[in-house]
């Protein structure tokens, strides 16, 4: 009885979650009448030409080069300093190490959005505004917390001996960190590298603020572009969000086993 009260509200929680999906699937075809007219059936007539047409209204396809390589270069910087600096955090014993740690774990706290307009100043006196650097200094920064905090919390399992064997074998401190320790870490990296990758490619306080040009607009940007206060095509605006959404939730369904070995094993283990 128990068993089935829980598959119940599971199965419950898991239409509710799926339904918006669902919802926006359905919507993609619709015309603006139809949307408003049957806004939870099925459209009476199915416009496959809407994804063709957002597409070219709102420039998608520079819009997804734009956000491909700002995430690429965020996260590629991400992991690379997150890696560094959780070695050092882990395996290192130094003064102020737990000031250290404390100062990237308070970092996680900041709200994102009041750090908009000084920011905002920043890049404007660095003439940085309209360029990838003012989206992937910023993204890189505030995901720095999150992924120290994983990587670190991993790399502390780790048995001091397989380093000390290592290093009586010759092994360098650089040979052990990209030979040892960033294989052992995949499960946390593979977490970091997902979850900062979904938060960059979503992102749109940043760019909107930092992006004015059409050319490097990201794709957040370009499926705004669809929504206009006056006269929106719901239909149009409602099928980009499908050409935006399907990458991340692609994405998402390839690598969600190892999200959740990363987020267990660091809970576990750290």
């Amino acid at each position: 009885m128990r068993d089935g009260v829980v598959w119940t509200v599971l199965l419950i929680y898991g239409i509710l979650t799926l339904y918006p999906l669902f919802w926006l699937g359905i919507s993609a075809f619709k015309n603006t009448e139809d949307f408003f007219n049957r806004p939870f059936g099925l459209p009476q007539t199915w416009r496959f030409d809407n994804f063709a047409r957002a597409w070219e209204a709102s420039n998608m396809g520079t819009a997804f080069f734009n956000s491909v390589l700002v995430s690429a270069l965020s996260l590629a910087l991400t992991l690379f300093v997150s890696a560094l600096a959780s070695y050092v955090l882990a395996r290192f014993s130094f003064r102020l190490k737990g000031w250290v740690m404390t100062f990237f774990v308070v970092g996680m706290l900041i709200p994102i959005h009041s750090t908009l307009v000084p920011l905002f100043i920043m890049m404007r006196e660095m003439k940085l505004l309209n360029t990838y650097a003012a989206l992937v200094l910023p993204y890189t920064a505030f995901a720095l917390p999150t992924a120290i905090f994983v990587l670190a919390a991993y790399m502390l399992s780790f048995p001091k001996d397989v380093e000390e064997a290592a290093f009586i074998d010759g092994t360098g401190r650089w040979g052990v960190f990209f030979r040892m320790i960033l294989p052992i870490s995949m499960p946390a990296i593979s977490t970091v590298s997902i979850i900062s990758f979904l938060h960059f490619w979503n992102d749109f306080s940043f760019a909107l603020v930092f992006i004015s040009k059409s050319a490097m607009k990201t794709l957040p940007l370009s499926v705004a572009i669809l929504a206009d206060s006056s006269q929106t095509d719901f239909g149009l605006t409602m099928a980009a969000m499908v050409l935006a959404v399907v990458p991340t939730i692609a994405i998402y369904l390839m690598f969600q086993d190892r999200i959740m070995k990363g987020m267990t094993a660091g809970a576990v283990k750290g």
